[in-house]
């Protein structure tokens, strides 16, 4: 098995070059481009939280809409489809991103997961450290700092037989390695001893 960065990153945007293909026409940049989905956006809510919240299809958009209370929205009859909802979406966005406002990050992420509703938090990096999927998955292993602090760093996003591939080293202690290296760089033990030593 073989994954390789720059390819997964072209993968996620296939479809803007196949747009192109089919259309002749390029994608537009994030935000000017019409989105395909009415609601595919970030949120920022209550405590300065954010969160991703996906809303696209019309029974996602009842569901929503029954969830946070918002029958006025539900039956206006611009919004029938999610086609109308992206025309309607200078306006919509702005009154959706008001009404998420008046709740936290964990009631959004708890009333999307109860209804079966794409969503997805927003964590700084060093938050992803504390992370329940990638700390139950393997994804993050134990390593230890030259200092001689544990922490935990991510592994390549890749298994081989159902197994991350694991820490091979540590990052090194200041001349740690001195002594292997300077040998295999063709040093005798004396020379090497000198020279990781300082001495002229």
């Amino acid at each position: 098995m073989q994954s390789a960065l720059f390819e997964n990153n072209v993968f996620l945007i296939g479809q803007h070059m196949m747009q192109y293909a089919v259309t002749g026409k390029p994608a537009a940049p994030m935000p000017a481009r019409i989105s395909a989905w009415a609601i595919y956006d970030v949120f920022e809510v209550k405590d300065g939280d954010q969160i991703f919240l996906a809303v696209v299809s019309d029974t996602a958009w009842r569901i929503f809409c029954d969830a946070f209370d918002l029958p006025k929205l539900r039956d206006d009859p611009r919004l029938h489809s999610n086609n109308a909802r992206v025309v309607a979406r200078e306006w919509l966005i702005p009154l959706l991103r008001e009404k998420m406002a008046q709740h936290s990050s964990a009631h959004i992420a708890e009333v999307f997961e109860s209804n079966g509703l794409p969503f997805a938090p927003i964590a700084m990096p060093h938050e992803l450290l504390d992370d329940r999927h990638l700390n139950e998955s393997g994804a993050l292993a134990p390593m230890e700092l030259p200092d001689g602090r544990m922490t935990k760093t991510v592994l390549l996003p890749l298994t081989l037989d159902g197994k991350h591939l694991e820490v091979r080293l540590s990052p090194p202690r200041l001349g740690e390695h001195s002594l292997e290296i300077l040998t295999q760089l063709g040093y005798s033990a004396e020379e090497a001893k000198a020279l990781s030593s300082g001495e002229p």
